[in-house]
């Protein structure tokens, strides 16, 4: 479904049951998955890969040389960057940092990733922070900069551990951290 008032411009891959609503603009290279939804005034620009099942909120603007993976979820007005030290008088575009959102991170509201970070499997960054370095997986990062200040479930929930182990308290998953990371039980084990 793509809104009359969003422009795809042709080239564009959407897949299956994507979602492009008011005023948006999706550029010729870019490659979205299934299922995916794109709010009103998103701009996502040649060089992105989107996986599917992600969720754009609106006013966010995915530049060049960002790859979102599975089921990500971009809260409102957060920010993307590309270029690590902008001038408008000094041409920088074979310059651009490359950002991965891995599969299920969450992008709080009006929060900014700064170009050439890794946001992990999971993750979940606060309304507001500024990301600045790498995020670990399940991680949960708050401030400017962000910092760690705690863990998170695949289903979103904050983590409460006890001897290095916690249970999602939705789903009831097991979580291990070992060597100060924190992961599926099941994937501790292997």
């Amino acid at each position: 479904m793509i809104h009359p008032s969003a422009i795809v411009d042709e080239g564009a891959q959407l897949g299956a049951g994507t979602h492009v609503w008011h005023f948006a603009h999706v550029c010729a290279g870019a490659r979205i998955g299934a299922g995916c939804s794109l709010g009103q005034g998103v701009f996502v620009a040649n060089d992105v890969t989107i996986g599917a099942n992600v969720k754009i909120q609106n006013n966010v603007s995915v530049y060049d040389a960002v790859t979102l993976e599975d089921d990500v979820f971009c809260g409102p007005s957060m920010v993307f960057t590309n270029v690590h030290n902008p001038r408008a008088a000094v041409p920088r575009k074979a310059e651009y940092r490359k950002t991965l959102v891995k599969r299920g991170a969450t992008l709080g509201a009006n929060c900014t990733v700064v170009c050439g970070t890794t946001i992990g499997r999971y993750a979940f960054v606060g309304a507001g922070a500024v990301v600045s370095r790498d995020v670990a997986d399940f991680a949960l990062v708050v401030g400017v900069p962000a910092k760690r200040i705690g863990w998170v479930s695949r289903h979103g929930e904050r983590l409460a551990f006890a001897n290095d182990e916690a249970l999602c308290p939705a789903t009831g998953e097991r979580y291990v951290v070992r060597g100060g990371v924190c992961m599926l039980a099941s994937e501790g084990s292997a």
